[in-house]
């Protein structure tokens, strides 16, 4: 199996260089691009399996670049910026993102979050049945199973769980939770995610009050773990 290809779209040469060496040191093919249109131009060329995205490009906002990539670009793309406001974390991953990385970061955290979008996106295509722990979810057959029991669903807690399932390791908003699940006209409706969450937690954690599968990522959203 060949090295997996990251693309790294970053304006400053520094950034760009440490990138560079922890990609490679680290066993993945990289390809670097200093602005928004060279990005872009890669992306579509080389087909990157994964994305590195600076928001602050010298030829336009990296945000309009990521809507932009989504448009025909499926693969996981992660977001490392400065830009620490909720607003553009939230906005990045309605946009898109997969993930958000704030600078400065940990280049183990970088890795780990890489690993992490890169082990989502093979298991979407290779398998229908998911296993954290002691939870197994069947995506074809839609039934969930705990410790070998089956466990009782509404159709909502179900929907709400695979799309975790679907998305696992991706930070999800609530905006795109309630889009998702209850559709565009609920918006609005914040406090839905949060009434679900604890149920579906009850059920399949093993201590809701300490989640291992649904974390929260405060102001933001949701993020299902490996467990």
């Amino acid at each position: 199996m060949k090295n997996p290809c990251i693309l790294v779209i970053e304006d400053e040469a520094a950034i760009r260089k440490l990138l560079f060496i922890t990609l490679q040191s680290s066993g993945y093919n990289c390809l670097l691009a200093a602005t928004g249109s060279e990005g872009k131009i890669m992306a579509a060329a080389q087909q990157p399996d994964l994305v590195l995205l600076d928001l602050g490009l010298p030829d336009g906002d990296g945000q309009a670049l990521l809507r932009g990539l989504r448009e025909w670009y499926a693969k996981p793309v992660i977001v490392v910026s400065a830009r620490s406001s909720e607003h553009d974390i939230v906005t990045a991953l309605d946009n898109g993102a997969n993930d958000y990385l704030v600078k400065p970061f940990r280049t183990g955290e970088l890795l780990a979050r890489i690993r992490s979008a890169l082990r989502q996106a093979v298991n979407e295509q290779n398998t229908p049945v998911k296993i954290f722990g002691n939870l197994t979810v069947d995506l074809t057959t839609r039934t969930v199973k705990k410790n070998g029991e089956a466990v009782k669903l509404t159709s909502t807690e179900y929907a709400l769980l695979a799309l975790f399932v679907k998305n696992e390791g991706r930070v999800l908003t609530h905006a795109f939770i309630l889009r998702e699940v209850w559709g565009p006209g609920y918006v609005e409706h914040t406090e839905y995610p949060r009434v679900f969450v604890g149920q579906l937690r009850k059920k399949i954690e093993d201590d809701p009050n300490r989640p291992k599968l649904i974390l929260t990522e405060s102001g933001v959203g949701y993020r299902f773990s490996e467990g």
